[in-house]
């Protein structure tokens, strides 16, 4: 059993790491498809990946209600770091939470289960936080909407196969919807809910 002192530790420069985090995911937000970089690097928890934990440490806090996929949920170790270096409460109900962590793309929940915003507050939608395979090879897409000048190309292998399919249903909900931030060990690329993807030449 993991004690408090044997816990992996969170960012040695608490402020200067949170920010740099911070403009990483920001930068990837607004230019989506774009890989960013996640540079301050904190202790993980086993089927937690660098940037994972880094956006964690970043943006959670008591007042972000957080869901977690099964592989983590089962994780003693995860549970213990979230709630010691975050303090962010993990909850069973999926529909009610900021972010969601998804180890592995194939326990992701259908999207639609997950917190959509309202037209009156689109911002309290579900953020998933999805670890992927890689960010710099495997099948290329074409992305499309605001933030990006014409057409921006993402090469990525991931799981669910159909993540982008499923992600479509965003078009008809704005300005609710869900927002995808896709881990790659450090790498980070956003896909808002206003953005649209195909795979290329299709």
């Amino acid at each position: 059993m993991t004690t408090i002192a044997e816990l992996p530790p969170g960012f040695v420069d608490k402020v200067l790491s949170a920010q740099s985090t911070f403009r990483s995911v920001m930068d990837a937000m607004a230019r989506p498809g774009a890989v960013q970089r996640i540079v301050p690097m904190a202790g993980t928890p086993e089927t937690m990946m660098r940037g994972t934990a880094a956006i964690a440490l970043t943006l959670f806090d008591h007042d972000t209600p957080l869901w977690l996929d099964a592989r983590m949920a089962e994780s003693t170790d995860v549970l213990k770091w979230l709630k010691f270096h975050t303090g962010a409460p993990v909850i069973h109900d999926c529909s009610i939470v900021a972010f969601a962590l998804i180890s592995d793309g194939v326990l992701l929940p259908n999207l639609e289960r997950f917190a959509l915003g309202t037209n009156e507050y689109p911002d309290r939608s579900t953020t998933v936080i999805l670890q992927v395979e890689s960010l710099d090879s495997g099948q290329n897409f074409e992305l499309r909407g605001p933030g990006i000048d014409g057409v921006a190309t993402l090469q990525a292998a991931f799981k669910p196969f159909d993540l982008f399919e499923q992600l479509r249903f965003n078009e008809t909900l704005f300005p609710r919807g869900i927002d995808v931030v896709l881990v790659a060990d450090d790498a980070v690329v956003a896909i808002p809910r206003t953005t649209r993807v195909m795979s290329k030449g299709g």
